[in-house]
Parts: C-alpha cells; structure tokens; sequence
C-alpha cells in the first residue's frame, strides 16, 4: 500500500511541478493576453504552485523511502521520480502546447529510462 500511495502522490506532485515549470510558457507566453507580465510576477506565481509540489513530494518520499519504513531505496525513488515526470511532461505537453511533437530518438530515450528503471529495480 506504501508503494502505490507513494507512487500516486509523486504522480499528483509532478502535475504540480510541471506547472510551475512549464506552465508559463502557455499561460505567460507569445500570444498571450498576460504575454507582458513581469518575470518576477510569473517566478511568484511558479513557487506558489510549487509549494504544493513539495506538499504531495515530501511524503511521498517519506512513504516510500526505505529509510522511513517504504518499500524503495532512495536509488529507486529517484529513478522512479524520474520517470513519472517524464510521463506527467509528455502527457502535459501534448495537451498544452500545439507545436509538441515526439520523434522517434525521444521513443528510444524512454524506452532506455524504463530499461534503467527495469535495472535499478532487478538489483
């Protein structure tokens, strides 16, 4: 159960995080209604949504870190996160920006990601 709550949690977190990174371009950016806002408007606005990034992150590494009862070492977790951020930005992207397109290297770059998930979970 630890492992799905922390893997869930790390899911939620990383929409957040994903937001606060690259939402701006969307929201912020050429063509814009809000495309002249000031940098620093748009930073505020990123940390507020990346407080809640940490506020899912933070247990989810604590539920799922072996260090703290989880079933993962801090290895998997990382490589876990990893992934899943990739996943949550292709899926984001896709959704938010008109001109993402995935090519076959990119294919080949998560396939090689799941092989080293595959790996670092096998040891």
């Amino acid at each position: 159960m630890k492992a799905f709550s922390s893997i869930g949690l790390l899911f939620l977190s990383n929409i957040f995080m994903t937001f606060a990174w690259y939402g701006h371009l969307k929201f912020f950016g050429k063509g814009s209604s809000h495309a002249h806002t000031s940098v620093w408007i748009i930073i505020l606005i990123s940390w507020g949504i990346a407080f809640f990034e940490y506020c899912l992150q933070v247990p989810a590494n604590r539920l799922g870190s072996s260090e703290t009862g989880g079933p993962f070492s801090l290895v998997q977790l990382k490589v876990l996160q990893e992934v899943i951020t990739l996943v949550v930005f292709v899926i984001f992207s896709k959704l938010m920006f008109d001109n993402f397109q995935l090519s076959l290297n990119h294919l080949i770059g998560f396939v090689l990601l799941i092989a080293a998930v595959y790996f670092i979970f096998k040891g």
